[in-house]
């Protein structure tokens, strides 16, 4: 299955179910004061470009993924919002998702690209994922603080 990926405005109803879908899962695991995710009306914000991926089913194009970069400074970017619908979790669109982001954070001038995830169990396949794709440990960076319930993680491009 290959992901057709869209810059997006976060307004399609479908978008807006999953990435509310998202938020639920990340208050119902992660203390409020731990919670990072976004909302649409924050990705809408100038220093964030979102993508959606998408698969075309034979109804149509289904959504599957969705991907953020917020620009911290002129060479470092945050990948935010990554997430994969549970239909297509397993499968290789975790993998297209952040080698689109990669694609689009070196495009855009970047040199290095951080994350926030979780230090929960729900959290460690995601882990283990930036892990295998050359993301290490790193302090805090942007306006994060140390918290127990956050991991930092970055690469450099």
């Amino acid at each position: 299955m290959e992901l057709i990926f869209k810059l997006d405005p976060a307004t399609d109803p479908r978008v807006l179910a999953f990435l509310q879908e998202h938020l639920d899962d990340m208050h119902r695991i992660s203390p409020p004061e731990s919670v990072h995710a976004l909302d649409a009306s924050q990705l809408r914000q100038p220093d964030i470009r979102f993508w959606t991926g998408w698969t075309q089913q034979q109804a149509g194009p289904a959504l599957a993924a969705s991907c953020a970069l917020k620009q911290l400074d002129a060479g470092h970017v945050e990948l935010k919002t990554m997430r994969v619908g549970a239909a297509h979790r397993g499968s290789a669109a975790a993998q297209q998702v952040l080698a689109h982001a990669l694609a689009q954070a070196r495009a855009g001038g970047a040199k290095r690209i951080s994350l926030e995830t979780g230090t929960e169990a729900f959290f460690a396949p995601a882990r283990r994922f930036y892990q295998r794709n050359g993301f290490v440990p790193c302090a805090p960076f942007g306006n994060y603080h140390p918290d127990p319930n956050s991991c930092f993680m970055t690469l450099a491009l």
